[in-house]
């Protein structure tokens, strides 16, 4: 069975807006399910449809921002504050397989869409909920929030300059992963038992979660990790960008003591690797300034091109850094995207689905 088809004959119902939700629906859809996504009549839509850059269509019905997470679904606005509404939700849900809601657990009671009002109706569904800081907080909030409770915040940015939000809202995808997980973990439990289930996650908790070494480094390390710019606390060079003869900017990534060795054999700089305050990788994170120091002025005696080629034959992991127009010459990029109309509006986005299955 193609990827593409392995969801062929679920049916999901979407009662989520902006990011996190619709992502999981659209993870859903991409694999071949059949998505509802049922929006607000009363608003007109998924707010998204709004969040605009100032070179789109003002008149246009869509953005670029909602066509990002929501590909391959099928659209019913709907006002279930009516009765009408309502119960055009209540036969969507009825029938459906999973449903995915971001609602207030106020709203969705009010509404008769939380969990035990669906379970009644439909006692196999697979009700997946995003709260943003859990079930018992009724507090929105949008990534940027969750980005600065988590602790991305703090220690995004250049050390003296004001913190500095990630340029996408990766808590949301977070979140959206976590949940999706979850739903996978319920259908393949459905199979085996017929039970449906009710699956929940915050965006506070996913972000928690994903905080890996920079936890770790404070649970254990008792080190509150801070502003670094791209470089990392562990590793030196790492995330430092130096710039070739030609002016074009690179990032290194030598995360061993013989990829940094490798390294400097690449830059024709063999005393680098000799000299004792960069003999081994604790060593280089003490003396990080002088290591950059000694590195930029070797980094500039060759294209980048070169430089590029150089590593990639020493399995030196460097890359070049590509404005969002060079990162779609690449042909995996290429390949990556998803064409469709909607709403008579030609879109593109690119895939959820990273993965193939053999």
């Amino acid at each position: 069975m193609a990827v593409s088809s392995f969801f062929e004959g679920l049916k999901v119902v979407e009662l989520a807006s902006v990011l996190a939700g619709p992502a999981v629906g659209m993870f859903f859809a991409e694999l071949g399910a059949e998505v509802v996504k049922v929006e607000n009549a009363r608003t007109g839509g998924d707010v998204t449809r709004c969040w605009k850059l100032p070179s789109e269509d003002p008149g246009s019905p869509i953005s670029a921002y909602y066509c990002c997470a929501n590909y391959h679904k099928q659209v019913r606005l709907l006002d279930l504050s009516t009765g009408e509404g309502r119960g055009e939700a209540c036969r969507l849900i009825a029938q459906a397989d999973v449903l995915i809601s971001n609602y207030k657990l106020a709203s969705a009671r009010r509404l008769g869409m939380d969990y035990e009002s669906v379970r009644s109706l439909n006692p196999r569904i697979i009700y997946g909920q995003l709260t943003a800081f859990g079930e018992e907080e009724s507090l929105p909030a949008f990534d940027v929030v969750l980005q600065a409770e988590a602790g991305f915040l703090y220690m995004c940015g250049e050390p003296d300059r004001e913190p500095s939000k990630m340029p996408v809202a990766l808590i949301d995808l977070l979140a959206a992963h976590q949940l999706k997980e979850g739903l996978l973990l319920a259908l393949l439990r459905r199979q085996q038992t017929g039970q449906g289930a009710y699956v929940t996650t915050s965006l506070l908790e996913a972000a928690v979660a994903s905080l890996a070494n920079q936890a770790t480094n404070w649970l254990m390390g008792g080190q509150i990790p801070g502003r670094m710019g791209s470089l990392h606390p562990n590793i030196a060079p790492y995330g430092d960008i130096f710039y070739a003869l030609d002016g074009k900017p690179l990032v290194i990534a030598a995360g061993s003591d013989q990829q940094f060795r490798c390294l400097c054999q690449c830059l024709e700089s063999p005393a680098l690797a000799a000299d004792e305050r960069f003999a081994a990788n604790s060593l280089r994170v003490q003396h990080r300034k002088p290591l950059r120091e000694a590195l930029a002025p070797a980094f500039r005696r060759f294209p980048r091109g070169e430089l590029l080629r150089r590593f990639a034959e020493a399995g030196v992991p460097a890359g070049s850094i590509r404005n969002m127009q060079e990162v779609f010459e690449h042909p995996q990029a290429r390949k990556m995207i998803l064409e469709e109309e909607m709403e008579g509006v030609a879109t593109r986005r690119v895939k959820t689905v990273a993965f193939e299955l053999r």
